[in-house]
């Protein structure tokens, strides 16, 4: 059915984390703003990942990274408070620490401590048992980041989900975008399967489907999807305090005793499907990690594309040639913990002011 919808301040293509908040930023800034997402809001990478507040190994990022990073670790309990308080959904943001196991701290991992001012833990092998008992046997030392957070990322999604529709944002979902609206060098809005949308700003934050979307305006942004696995254990609630790393995998526990074992890197472009090798091998690994998870069921398996680039710092800001076209994408591992910064600095240049940092490293 061909749709006719009156023109807005803003249209979002993406209903994903990253899309979400940027239109929560920008509504409450007061622009009229409209959200376009091809399968069901929030159902992608945002949902897929595991909540963690942090890069896995923080240190190993650009510090463009970091200042994303920074920030929205500092916003997430305020909108965590605010969600609570507008929808009754509690997203769960939690202080759970990120303890990394047989981890050394060197002097290029304090110097990081210090420059963004995180505190760091060193936890000698016999002090491991008394602070995580499930964790296996690990000879050498390991660090606990105890000020990291996690948060349910698919509770945070369906509170967003409300909180906007409350705050007039439309959405709308099953909403596939085949070609943009182009008047010389201004982007005036979408064409998609439901007719077309104008606007006076186009946001595509479209996840690892945003390079296909850009390559309708013959616009190539190295973005492209990198499958990721997970499963998931049900244990009793305390078995495992902590988010746990041992090397490239983690475990995250929820409160209600769920523990999210993860993840797989693999180049399998757009396919989504689940591997028998995988959950073998993150069962494998999570029962190393905590031995006791060989007595609890894995209840879920499942997978999700994030939004590969070269060196894992976003695309943020206008495109440099056409106006009125704005990108927020490419956050790879990092989305959920990177997108509150995100949203917040692609709402600062959309209005073209001043933000907390400077835009440079993050133009497309």
């Amino acid at each position: 059915m061909i749709e006719t919808r009156t023109h807005t301040d803003c249209l979002i293509v993406g209903g994903g984390l990253l899309g979400m908040l940027t239109a929560h930023f920008l509504a409450q800034e007061g622009l009229t703003v409209r959200l376009l997402e091809r399968g069901k809001a929030f159902r992608e990478s945002s949902w897929a990942g595991g909540g963690i507040l942090s890069p896995l190994i923080p240190w190993h990022y650009p510090e463009a990274v970091s200042v994303l990073v920074r920030w929205s670790q500092r916003y997430y309990p305020a909108l965590a408070t605010e969600l609570s308080e507008a929808t009754a959904i509690d997203v769960e943001w939690l202080q759970s620490g990120l303890l990394m196991l047989d981890v050394v701290a060197d002097d290029a991992i304090q110097a990081w401590a210090g420059r963004n001012d995180c505190r760091l833990q060193v936890v000698e092998a016999v002090q491991l048992p008394e602070l995580e008992p499930a964790t296996g046997r690990i000879a050498g030392q390991s660090l606990l980041l105890p000020d990291v957070a996690q948060v349910r990322n698919p509770r945070l999604g369906t509170a967003l989900r409300q909180w906007l529709c409350a705050c007039g944002v439309e959405i709308l979902e099953l909403t596939k975008v085949t070609g943009f609206i182009r008047k010389g060098k201004r982007v005036q809005g979408v064409i998609t399967s439901r007719g077309e949308f104008a606007a006076d700003r186009v946001v595509v934050a479209g996840g690892a489907w945003s390079a296909r979307l850009l390559a309708m305006l013959d616009i190539i942004l190295p973005v492209k999807p990198v499958r990721g696995q997970m499963i998931q254990y049900q244990a009793p609630p305390g078995l495992l305090r902590h988010i746990t790393l041992h090397r490239d995998h983690y475990l995250v526990p929820r409160r209600d005793g769920l523990i999210l074992a993860g993840s797989t890197l693999e180049d399998a472009g757009f396919d989504k499907s689940t591997t028998d090798a995988a959950r073998r091998e993150l069962e494998q690994k999570a029962k190393s990690i905590v031995p006791a998870l060989a007595g609890f069921p894995v209840i879920r398996h499942w997978a999700g594309l994030r939004p590969g680039v070269p060196d894992g710092v976003p695309f943020i800001g206008p495109h440099p040639a056409l106006e009125g076209l704005y990108v927020n994408t490419g956050h790879f591992r990092n989305g959920v913990v990177m997108a509150p910064g995100s949203a917040q600095l692609l709402t600062d240049l959309l209005l073209d002011r001043v933000s907390f940092t400077d835009a440079g490293p993050y133009r497309p």
